[in-house]
């Protein structure tokens, strides 16, 4: 029962807690829904209906989590916040099938590169990691560009932020690839990422615009997406950078 001030609570119920509904008469309801109301109907949780960006049923882009394959490609995505959080997540591109799991998330407030940096670098500290324009943004403080002070924190950033082959990097265009890819079944994320999914059932539209809250893991999901061509699998070892740390992606030949 989340609280949602000091002196109201948030309750939901789904047809598990009531008593006069049997087992056909949930399939019968069930199956006469919606497939983007079914979540909503049956379990309580709360939907935006027709507003949703994406009108996908949870469990039909949800898998238990495995053992990546290594000839899997990777990269990551992320979206910078302060007092919104920044948020990344780490895809892994099965190419024989042209199917994209989401299979690392993080979503945090408050908190300086190094700290994210700290999370983000054990899920594979080779993985490239994709950004967006703000990222090309200087600090007040230090003068330094956003992306850059991510590269000195161990991150592999790429050396251009995100846009799609042809230079573009309309937000539309992400958000139909990522949905059809889930229509088609070429979109999966791994069941354990609760706050991944979180927003990717509020995420909606007002007025035909998106609303930009509560959006982030979805934003560096957008972004790792539109460079995917830039994902690659694990190198082999090789002799360290001088140095220890790459600006951007000059050595790394991203």
């Amino acid at each position: 029962m989340p609280a949602v001030s000091a002196f109201r609570y948030l309750v939901t119920a789904g047809w598990d807690d009531v008593p006069h509904l049997d087992e056909k008469t949930k399939k019968e309801l069930w199956a006469s829904s919606p497939p983007h109301e079914r979540e909503a109907r049956a379990k309580g949780i709360p939907t935006l209906g027709s507003g949703r960006i994406f009108p996908v049923e949870e469990n039909s882009i949800k898998v238990p989590a495995f053992a990546v394959p290594p000839h899997w490609a990777r990269i990551n995505g992320i979206d910078f916040g302060w007092d919104h959080p920044t948020a990344a997540v780490q895809l892994a591109w099965d190419r024989d099938n042209d199917c994209i799991y989401v299979i690392q998330a993080h979503r945090l407030s408050h908190a300086t590169p190094v700290i994210h940096a700290s999370t983000i670098k054990p899920w594979g500290d080779w993985v490239p990691t994709a950004w967006p324009h703000d990222g090309e943004q200087h600090d007040k403080g230090s003068g330094e560009q956003l992306a850059l002070q991510y590269a000195k924190a161990g991150l592999k950033m790429l050396k251009h932020r995100a846009t799609f082959e042809d230079g573009s990097n309309g937000v539309e265009a992400g958000l139909i690839d990522m949905l059809d890819r889930m229509q088609t079944g070429r979109w999966k994320v791994f069941a354990h990422l609760g706050d991944w999914f979180q927003e990717f059932k509020l995420y909606h539209r007002k007025d035909g615009k998106v609303v930009k809250k509560l959006d982030d893991l979805m934003s560096a999901s957008r972004y790792a997406l539109m460079m995917k061509r830039k994902a690659i699998t694990q190198p082999k070892p090789q002799r360290p950078i001088t140095g220890g740390w790459a600006p951007l992606d000059q050595e790394m030949g991203y």
